[in-house]
């Protein structure tokens, strides 16, 4: 089997006893890794005044697989995480990082476990404490409590993704091509705290890649402070809500409806205006004498005409924003297209008129009774509409 180097990485700042303490503990649980990993260890200080890096280097020059890169100035979780994962992935060569904490909160014995579900196919592996065989210290707070457990459920919940219990985790292993499809988009102030590890699991998630997660029993640090603020509650909010909304904003259900609220408008303002022009109060009057129908009257020509501006704007939106990657731009896809959509509209609105017509036949022509099954139509109108929108006239395309 081909041999694969695995790093853990270990930011550091002012962890001097942690860190003299946690790397024998490192090597004595690599010798239950598999065979075919070779195992290392990355410590990433942000200059710490206490001494760390000195600790790390006597280190160093005793063990081959341990090594030291000191930034020259503090930068924040994400910031001394995305720079080691630069020296692992480049200067290293590693397959696999994990993230790793220097207080003794993630279980090293837990790492054989990790790399087996990278083993079995997984990119990203996460250390759940959420999970059955999880857990957090049973000491906590209930401030703190509540703001782990809560805080995942808020991120599952807005995010809409259940499949992961616990989002905000700091034990991970994440392989080379989690790194190269993610790491150029972690950029900016936002990410250089402990946002960066909920923005790098979405970003992991939301480009397809396998994630698993291992159950771990969390504990609290004896030793140093932590580096946890209310900064760290407060920016995790605002990414979560911000990211949500970006994907509501971006996704084709959004962009249909909005074009039908806009064609909703017109509609109602066609009508309106259609119905007040003299010109066509006169031409309808002369079609319903020229043809004898009672039922052309200015109100149905004024109905019509604005159905029709509500068709036309509907069609050219959705054919630019909602469907863009499907985008229409000859003439001699458009004609036939448009002529499919009004077809497509106005058996909406044939929809309407019996689903309408035989619910208020089972429960009354009440207004309450009519609005109810008003809404049930145009929501059934809708979701046809969609759907023959997306199969037939802007079919996706296959090259």
């Amino acid at each position: 089997m081909k041999t694969v180097r695995a790093i853990v990485i270990i930011p550091t700042y002012n962890e001097k006893e942690n860190i003299s303490r946690l790397i024998p503990h490192l090597l004595e649980a690599f010798t239950h890794v598999p065979k075919h990993y070779t195992m290392h260890i990355l410590v990433i200080d942000d200059s710490s005044p206490d001494g760390t890096g000195e600790v790390v280097k006597k280190f160093a020059e005793k063990y081959k697989n341990i090594h030291l890169h000191s930034n020259p100035k503090k930068s924040g979780l994400g910031g001394a995480y995305l720079s080691g994962m630069k020296v692992a992935f480049g200067e290293l060569q590693a397959d696999v990082i994990f993230e790793f904490d220097a207080d003794f909160s993630h279980d090293p014995s837990k790492i054989p476990l990790f790399l087996e579900k990278i083993d079995q196919g997984y990119d990203f592996v996460l250390g759940s404490r959420y999970i059955p065989g999880g857990s957090i210290p049973p000491n906590w707070g209930f401030h703190r409590r509540f703001l782990s457990v809560v805080g995942n459920v808020f991120i599952n919940v807005v995010l809409m993704n259940f499949s992961i219990r616990d989002w905000t985790t700091g034990y991970r292993a994440i392989t080379k091509r989690v790194y190269d499809a993610v790491h150029q988009e972690m950029t900016g102030e936002r990410f250089s705290g402990y946002t960066f590890q909920i923005g790098f699991l979405h970003k992991t998630v939301r480009k397809g890649f396998k994630v698993a997660e291992v159950p771990f029993h969390f504990v609290d640090r004896t030793m140093g402070k932590s580096k946890l603020g209310a900064e760290y509650i407060k920016n995790t909010l605002m990414y979560i809500v911000k990211v949500r909304m970006q994907e509501i904003f971006a996704m084709r259900v959004f962009k249909f409806g909005v074009v039908g609220g806009i064609g909703f408008v017109i509609n109602t303002l066609g009508l309106f205006i259609f119905s007040r022009i003299s010109g066509l109060q006169t031409f309808a009057l002369m079609l319903q004498q020229s043809t004898g129908a009672s039922f052309i009257n200015i109100s149905g020509l004024a109905s019509a005409l604005g159905a029709e501006c509500a068709i036309v704007s509907n069609f050219t939106w959705n054919n630019l924003w909602t469907f863009k990657d499907r985008k229409m731009t000859s003439v001699w896809q458009i004609i036939p297209k448009f002529i499919q959509f009004n077809v497509s509209s106005f058996g909406a609105v044939l929809i309407q008129f019996v689903v309408v017509g035989a619910g208020t036949a089972l429960t009354g022509t009440s207004p309450l009774s009519r609005m109810i099954w008003l809404v049930v139509a145009t929501a059934i109108g809708m979701v046809l509409n969609y759907i023959i929108y997306s199969k037939v006239i802007w079919k996706e395309k296959h090259t």
